[in-house]
């Protein structure tokens, strides 16, 4: 283990985050009542510039009016280039009482944008005596996010989580697709004809793969999770299914849910099985039984348990507590 020792960020279920436009104020009632772990509350892409104004007043009032339960409450601001952001930190944390829990920062390219954020948001907290410091999302969808993506993940200690915003990342990369997340049929390869003949067979790939790993390495670096971002055929369940798994196993926590119909399938993915459970629970009383004889490695049902095993069991059992606790 290296001498650098990360401090986790705040621990807190992520399976499902669902995105509701703050335009319209019926959709945020309806999220309160939704099984979302994070909700947040969009100004930005899901609202038109004649709506913005509006939108952050319906944010004020649901945040002062409308009981969100035990979910992590989050607000995507607009991006640092625009001139609605500075109104959206100041108008929401002055007026918005302390329910909200993290403010999720689109377009973040550069560390010195967290840190301004950090910054503006430390003065507005300081200046009305906020009790509870706010925790900020940051999503990656530029080439430049991705670039210093090592940077914006330890860019200030309220870092909790980096998402990946596929559709804007597509077109800062200048992608060959249009879709929002999901396979493109031109990105595969065909084995190779000298071997397979006639027969070639052809193999998609996930286009995504790289942008996913190198993000969740740089949360995880950091002690912040790691969260896929929104997969855009709202009625293909499998195809929603299938990036929500290759996410999970390559380390992200949970994902985003752009309608109500996803919420379930993100916290049924993310959530781990029973027999999974089972087995992180016997692994954690085949060592403590290790430990009490004096052996630093046992196996179990024929496999070797060590202390990475440790490890990874813990991190089940307590995903399967943060469920049980959440109801």
């Amino acid at each position: 283990m290296s001498f650098t020792v990360v401090e986790p960020a705040t621990a807190r279920l992520n399976r499902s985050e669902l995105a509701v436009p703050a335009s319209n104020y019926r959709f945020i009632e309806k999220a309160a009542d939704s099984a979302a772990d994070v909700v947040f509350l969009d100004l930005e892409d899901a609202v038109a510039p004649d709506d913005k104004a509006q939108a952050r007043k319906n944010v004020v009032k649901a945040l002062n009016e409308i009981d969100f339960g035990k979910r992590t409450l989050s607000l995507r601001i607009n991006g640092l280039d625009t001139p609605y952001m500075y109104r959206d930190v100041v108008d929401v944390i002055e007026q918005g009482g302390e329910r909200l829990d993290l403010i999720m920062i689109p377009k973040v390219g550069t560390y010195a944008d967290v840190y301004a954020l950090d910054m503006l948001v430390t003065q507005v907290e300081d200046a009305i005596g906020r009790d509870k410091r706010l925790g900020f999302e940051l999503i990656i969808e530029t080439a430049l996010g991705m670039a210093n993506v090592d940077e914006i993940a330890a860019a200030s200690a309220r870092n909790e989580s980096l998402h990946f915003g596929v559709a804007d990342y597509a077109a800062s990369t200048k992608a060959r697709t249009t879709n929002i997340g999901g396979p493109n049929p031109l990105y595969g390869v065909l084995t190779d004809a000298a071997v397979a003949g006639a027969s070639r067979d052809f193999h998609w790939g996930d286009m995504w793969h790289y942008a996913i790993a190198r993000m969740v390495v740089a949360a995880r670096a950091a002690g912040i999770r790691p969260v896929d971002g929104p997969f855009g055929d709202i009625r293909d369940a499998e195809g929603y299914r299938a990036q929500a798994n290759r996410a999970a196993v390559l380390g992200c926590e949970g994902k985003w849910a752009i309608h109500p119909s996803q919420i379930e399938l993100a916290n049924a993915l993310f959530t781990p099985s029973e027999e999974e459970i089972a087995r992180a629970e016997a692994i954690l009383s085949a060592m403590q039984q290790a430990k009490r004889e004096g052996k630093g490695a046992v196996t179990l049902d024929g496999r070797l348990i060590d202390i990475a095993s440790i490890k990874q069991a813990e991190v089940l059992v307590d995903k399967a507590r943060q469920i049980a606790e959440a109801g």
